[in-house]
Parts: structure tokens; sequence; C-alpha cells
């Protein structure tokens, strides 16, 4: 199965190896000094069931990748347009893409089939490029968990073994082409199930991104170390508990043991939004928190500590240099 990851940053390094190692034809579209580094030494994967190296076909230009069986996207948010401008080359009459990223996705409301049904999100799609370039007919939802960051150009480490991918259709059905691409990350040992209600799914990810992220964001630490002060914890919990509220507005019950999960985390990863601000780089700021704050606003479901991490979030990105207000 030819398979094209676009975006091997962190989590595509991840899921590259994976296919890899499973035995698809894996390519990858990549940049920078990460891209270099993979075209002259390979990929390499530091994971807790050992060392993956695999040496994938990458390139910055989709062009040079040809027609393929099927695109998982994993870049953030902000490079989604380049996405829409890029991808053509490798889309086929029937070429899947399965979008694997954090927070509300473009195609949320489209064959939801809810109240909401055709609503479009500019701020995840700006000029509806996505929709325009790709379709709703091609798309695959996907949640991913993997806590991973890039340790050197061409160089992925993975902090523990809790990974799965979890794809489904935007309109529930359980689709072969879904059990495809399933299939070919476990075969490289991604737990990957596929979900009749990936938007519930999307939403127990979410939960985790806003306990977590916007007070990692603001105390420059890892989730162990931020949440280890019990007002912070608090703080967490009661930000996943507006998260849960906004999803039953919408219709999906998030379970209690979700709350809990996210607000007695104790990893030491740093989210990666706060890897996006110690580095310079853009942030997903309105894909992670803006849009479940425009979501409770369009439910009258009130989140007001949410509003006000995420503002502080905001000034901070802006002091930065990487969010205008």
């Amino acid at each position: 199965m030819r398979i094209c990851v676009y975006g091997a940053g962190a989590i595509g390094g991840h899921l590259a190896a994976r296919l890899a190692k499973g035995g698809a034809e894996v390519s990858l579209v990549a940049r920078g000094a990460h891209l270099a580094a993979i075209q002259a030494n390979g990929l390499t994967v530091h994971a807790h069931d050992g060392t993956h190296v695999s040496r994938p076909k990458a390139s910055a230009n989709p062009a040079d990748l040809g027609k393929q069986d099927a695109v998982i996207v994993t870049v953030k948010a902000p490079a989604l347009p380049n996405v829409a401008a890029g991808i053509a080359p490798l889309l086929g009459p029937d070429t899947p893409v399965a979008f694997v990223m954090n927070g509300i996705p473009w195609w949320y409301f489209l064959r939801s089939g809810g109240p909401h049904e055709g609503t479009r999100l500019p701020e995840v799609d700006p000029a509806g490029v996505l929709e325009a370039a790709i379709g709703i007919e091609r798309t695959i939802g996907g949640v991913v968990y993997s806590a991973t960051e890039v340790i050197a150009p061409g160089v992925v480490k993975s902090e523990h073994g809790n990974i799965r991918v979890i794809l489904g259709e935007p309109d529930g059905r359980i689709s072969d082409r879904v059990r495809a691409i399933s299939a070919a990350l476990e075969a490289g040992g991604m737990p990957s199930p596929v979900t009749p209600e990936i938007r519930l799914e999307l939403w127990c990810k979410l939960l985790g991104n806003l306990s977590s992220g916007p007070l990692c964001t603001l105390s420059r630490r890892g989730v162990r170390d931020t949440l280890a002060d019990p007002v912070l914890r608090a703080a967490a919990r009661a930000s996943a508990m507006e998260g849960q509220a906004i999803a039953a507005a919408l219709g999906l019950a998030v379970p209690d043991a979700v709350v809990e999960r996210v607000a007695n985390a104790t990893m030491q990863h740093k989210p990666s939004i706060l890897q996006d601000l110690e580095l310079g780089r853009p942030m997903e700021i309105d894909s992670l928190f803006g849009l479940p704050l425009k979501l409770a606003a369009m439910t009258g479901t009130p989140a007001p500590q949410l509003a006000l991490l995420v503002g502080l979030v905001k000034q901070a990105a802006f002091a930065a240099g990487l969010y205008k207000i």
C-alpha cells in the first residue's frame, strides 16, 4: 500500500516509521533540516518497543512522490492552507485523506447529521480551500495519542507505549478504506481502532489539550511539573469539565472517566503547543482553544475558565510574535 505522510514532524515521523515497519511503501512531505536529514540518513524513531530506522522517499514537493493509495495529514492547523495548495499530485481518483491532528477539524460539521450540519469553520479552513482541494468525500477523521518530539533532524522520540491512532468516517460508516489504513498502522505496531464515533473520540483527546495545554503554556513546564501544584491540577479538572459540557451541548457524552484521566495526567511530556512557543513556531491556538470556545458560544455553554486561560495564552503568543490579536 502506497501511503504518504504529509507533514513529517514528530507525529508524522512516528506514523511513517510504523507504516514502514509494517511493510507499506511510505513517502513523506517534509521540509528544512528535518527533510535534509531524512534524505541523507533516513528516519530514526526511538520508541518503547525499540529503535526503528527506515528510509522513506521524502521531498518538500508532493509532485516528486506520485499518486498514493492513501494520504495521512499530520501538519498543525496553521499549515493546512499549504496542504490544500500542494496535495493534488498525491491524489488519484479514489485516494482517501486522513486528517490525524489535534483540535476541532475543518470537516467537523460536514456529514455530521446534527442541527449544525454544513456549518463551515474558517478558523481551520480559510476561504474553504481544504474543502475545495480535498473535499469531504475523501476525508477520514483521525485522533492520535503519541507523546513525541523531534530531538534532532531526522530523529523522533516517542515518550511511552500508550500509543494509538483512532480512525473514523465523518458519517460514521465503517469503511474498507479506513480498515486498510488501520491495518497498515497496526502491522507496524501502532494500535489503530476504527470507530463509528470519531467526533466523540476527538473530544476525548481534546479534553486533554484543554486541561493541560493552556496551563503548561503559561507555566512553561511539562504536564507532571505543572499539575504537581494542587491549585493547577484543580484548574485542569475544571477546564476538562468545561470541555465536557461543550461536547454534551453538541450531543456527545464524554465519560467522566476521561475528565479524571486528563486531570490526573502524570507524564512529563511538554504539550506540542508549548513546544511551538519555545521554538518560535506558529501555534495551534485557534483550532485547539479558540474553536472550542466558539462552539461554547454557539451552544450557549458557559466556559469562563477556558476563556480566561485562552485569553492569557493568546497574550503570551502575541508577545512572542506568534499570534495576531
